[in-house]
């Protein structure tokens, strides 16, 4: 005698499963040029956090030097010793960033550091994609007393 054979009912149909994917579809339709279109706004939001990690460094650097580095020293004094202008003391070993590197702004320019600062002890400004000062929308400059 021949075994019945069973029919299993518990798959998707194909028509269940094109709907899904035209579902599916539809959102992606609707949701990626929501996601897609603000690449220069995420841009300007990692300035932002980068100028923030670089302050903290800088204030950790003067808590151990009494001192922040002179422009002509510039960032490259928080990952490397500076060995011009004032030398300081306690320089900690290792570095002041993370990474042990300055990083580049999102556009890939380098920030600009001065101290004295025109507006505080230090600035720190980006230049945004043009990488000149002043412009608008993704040009528009990011500096460190405008951020919150």
């Amino acid at each position: 005698m021949l075994p019945k054979l069973r029919y299993d009912n518990r798959g998707f149909t194909l028509i269940e499963l094109m709907v899904v994917i035209i579902i599916l579809g539809i959102l992606a339709m609707w949701v990626a040029p929501k996601i897609m279109g603000r690449p220069g706004e995420a841009r300007q939001v990692k300035a932002r956090l980068d100028i923030q990690n670089l302050e903290n460094a800088l204030k950790l650097y003067k808590l151990d030097n009494g001192i922040y580095p002179t422009t002509e020293q510039g960032l490259q004094a928080l990952v490397e010793q500076p060995e011009s202008g004032t030398i300081p003391k306690k320089w900690k070993q290792g570095g002041y960033l993370e990474k042990g590197r300055v990083p580049k702004d999102p556009w890939g320019n380098e920030f600009v550091y001065l101290s004295p600062g025109l507006k505080s002890d230090f600035d720190i400004i980006s230049y945004g994609l043009d990488g000149a000062p002043g412009g608008e929308g993704e040009n528009k400059d990011i500096n460190n007393w405008e951020i919150e």
